[in-house]
């Protein structure tokens, strides 16, 4: 109901549909391009393009897919854009948890997003995003086939590593207190 209103040019109506996939589109943005703000910059871009193209959404898979394939696209094209991969800094480099005293306090629930957010942002960009699709989205494997184009064995590939990746660099940051994420 809220794509029909959209394609009949309700604002209001998009300004509720980017309020509800932003936070995860954000996410999954800064799992591909490992950098907040131009993660951000390339979101705004999606939603523009989202709107813009809202009248060619058939319906013939969920939105979220739809939306969603159009964030991975949009930021596999930003980062060829780019002419080194590599040369994609972190923004705020204060994100490492050196400081915090772990010991002393149990982490909350914004404590431990951070924490695992930055430890995704040292996985490899492929292992990240199929993490965020599979439990952050919630989608199934069929699904996260559609929006990255990869096929089945490597998402199950990447799902697997990118577990063991992202245990181990939490195991870095956290050491014995890993135990107060789970």
């Amino acid at each position: 109901m809220l794509i029909e209103q959209i394609k009949e040019g309700d604002i209001n109506a998009f300004r509720q549909l980017v309020e509800k996939y932003k936070d995860v589109s954000l996410s999954l943005t800064c799992s591909i391009l490992k950098n907040e703000v131009l993660a951000e910059d390339v979101l705004q871009e999606v939603f523009l393009k989202v709107y813009h193209n809202i009248k060619s959404f058939k319906a013939k898979s969920s939105f979220a897919t739809w939306l969603y394939r159009i964030v991975v696209n949009s930021c596999y094209n930003e980062l060829k854009r780019i002419k080194n991969h590599q040369n994609i800094t972190e923004i705020d480099n204060n994100l490492y948890y050196d400081n915090i005293d772990l010991e002393h306090k149990k982490l909350n629930t914004k404590e431990q997003q951070n924490i695992i957010n930055t430890a995704l942002k040292k996985i490899k960009s492929d292992e990240a995003l199929v993490l965020r699709l599979f439990y952050l989205c919630e989608l199934k494997i069929s699904e996260i086939e559609k929006i990255t184009s990869y096929s089945k064995s490597k998402i199950k590939v990447d799902l697997h590593r990118g577990r063991q990746n992202l245990q181990s660099v939490l195991n870095k940051l956290l050491g014995t207190e890993i135990e107060n994420l789970l």
